[in-house]
């Protein structure tokens, strides 16, 4: 059975640039992870099993138009193998901690996004957080 990640916790970035994993989340991991960039600006956090998935996805776009294959070569070039430490640490590359907006000692949410887990600088989520409560509370009724 695959695992869902569901839930928000929020963490800090310690000063070498790790966040600790929620702990109901690591056992998905053995010691270790794949992280990459994502969409809006946030990092994805994979099991090895899972970032297969999404490798064979953005594979098939390398055979699509141009801007496919960026957004593949982005993702791609955009990833990296981290090891979870004993206390569930994972060190987030300088590349990826820039692309996100992560800074050392500021709040990181960490969040389950149901194949993988994600990764985000707070201000950046308040507005992506909005948009996707508006879209499950629809339309006002008048």
């Amino acid at each position: 059975m695959a695992t869902r990640f569901v839930g928000r916790y929020e963490h800090s970035l310690d000063d070498k640039g790790r966040v600790i994993l929620p702990a109901r989340f690591r056992t998905s991991f053995d010691s270790l992870a794949l992280i990459s960039k994502f969409n809006e600006r946030c990092l994805a956090i994979w099991t090895p099993e899972e970032f297969d998935k999404k490798a064979e996805e953005m594979a098939g776009l390398m055979d699509g138009t141009p801007e496919e294959r960026q957004r593949a070569r982005a993702w791609s070039m955009g990833s990296a193998e981290v090891d979870l430490d004993r206390q569930g640490r994972v060190a987030i590359p300088g590349y990826l901690r820039d692309f996100a907006d992560l800074t050392e000692g500021s709040t990181v949410l960490v969040h389950g996004a149901l194949t993988h887990l994600e990764l985000w600088n707070p201000g950046i989520w308040q507005v992506q957080g909005e948009v996707g409560d508006a879209s499950l509370t629809g339309p006002p009724a008048f």
